[in-house]
């Protein structure tokens, strides 16, 4: 099983970045999909969920009207589009796999780092 994150970077506040979690390994289609981030010295924030069929979305309220998550079932990838960002979306981003009907999340993906900054 593999979730590899990529998009992360350096941008300034106000702009944009698109985070993609290819994944392997596993029935993608079974699978509910989040991005998690994590900043330093916080605690681990889940920043939006996409149903299996991606149908169905929930945000954080700090990234509501802001981000964007989407998923395309024929290429096993989850993605966060992430606009007008702030400097305290820093952290590192990680897209995280649960399959339909269970409450604990089976597979994570390695992080990739998103700093906001001037």
């Amino acid at each position: 099983v593999q979730l590899v994150e990529s998009g992360g970077g350096l941008v300034q506040p106000g702009g944009s970045l698109r985070l993609s979690c290819a994944t392997s390994g596993f029935t993608f289609s079974n699978f509910a999909m989040s991005w998690y981030r994590q900043a330093p010295g916080k605690a681990r924030e889940l920043v939006a969920t996409i149903s299996n069929a991606g149908d169905s979305t929930n945000y954080a309220d700090s990234v509501k009207g802001r981000f964007t998550i989407s998923r395309d079932n024929a290429k096993n990838t989850v993605y966060l589009q992430m606009n007008k960002l702030k400097p305290e979306d820093t952290a590192v981003y990680y897209c995280a796999a649960r399959r339909v009907g269970r409450n604990e999340y089976a597979y994570w993906g390695q992080g990739t780092q998103v700093t906001v900054s001037s």
